[in-house]
């Protein structure tokens, strides 16, 4: 009887089948099997990579959200993975989908956009080990990006736009106000400044003033009888110069009036006329 030749490539494990029906298991290398009857499938034990396409989920605000994921998996149980599951790659698909769509349901759409290291944790630990259900691992499982609705995100640049506007109106006004502080206090520490200055003028003045009453009073406390005469000399002389004929004194000033010689002369000048 004829043998079958099968070469089950390295990282690969094969799976003989009499009439159908699984037989055993068979490692990489040079196979023998018995045409018709029997039959050698190669299951790949190397690791894949999966991507899953953009798909909707709704957030907890209802939010419509389009995802898309990337995993990598391998096959750790080659029997399971074939014969347990009609495609164990779609199975393995729809739970990572449906456990994505339970995660980000359970947030807001803004949380969500902010958190996909949160997700893509408890998206592995959620899938967890899918060994014993499809014969699968998944080594890694990555969200690649969250995108909202084209209407939302039109909405989210206008508020986003209307944000900027706010925080760019808000600190031109503090930079308005600062101004007008600033300018203010200069304003206040000129006038403040010339009012100390008039203020020390002034008391330069006062201080000069007081000075020189002091310094009078105290010259005409030092003064005899004779100064007040000569001053009254001096005013007498100037009396005679001016056109005035007429002089008012005090009764009891009368008779020393002879004992001027200025003021003689105006009485002899006068008794001639």
């Amino acid at each position: 009887m004829p043998f079958g030749i099968k070469i089950v490539p390295q990282n690969n494990v094969g799976l003989k089948e009499m009439l159908g029906k699984y037989a055993s298991t068979v490692q990489s290398g040079l196979q023998f099997y018995i045409p018709i009857i029997q039959k050698v499938r190669t299951v790949s034990l190397a690791m894949e990579p999966l991507r899953l396409p953009n798909y909707s989920v709704i957030t907890k605000d209802n939010a419509d959200v389009s995802a898309s994921v990337t995993l990598n998996y391998h096959v750790t149980d080659a029997v399971k993975y074939m014969y347990e599951n009609t495609d164990s790659v779609e199975s393995m698909a729809q739970l990572v989908r449906g456990h994505l769509r339970d995660i980000i349901g359970r947030m807001d759409l803004n949380e969500s956009l902010g958190s996909t290291a949160k997700i893509n944790q408890e998206l592995s630990v959620a899938i967890g080990d899918l060994t014993n259900t499809y014969g699968i691992n998944v080594d890694r499982i990555n969200i690649d990006e969250l995108t909202p609705s084209k209407a939302i995100q039109e909405a989210m640049d206008k508020q986003l736009t209307a944000d900027r506007e706010r925080v760019a109106t808000i600190a031109k006004a503090e930079g308005e106000a600062q101004s007008i502080q600033l300018t203010t206090k200069a304003k206040n520490d000129a006038v403040m400044s010339t009012a100390k200055a008039e203020a020390d003028a002034t008391k330069t003045r006062a201080d000069a003033e007081r000075y020189r009453i002091d310094t009078v009073q105290a010259g005409l406390k030092a003064v005899d009888d004779k100064y007040f005469q000569n001053q009254s000399i001096n005013a007498f002389t100037e009396l005679a110069k001016s056109p005035a004929n007429t002089i008012v004194v005090p009764s009891d000033q009368v008779g020393q009036l002879g004992q001027l010689p200025v003021v003689g002369k105006l009485l002899a000048t006068g008794a001639s006329k």
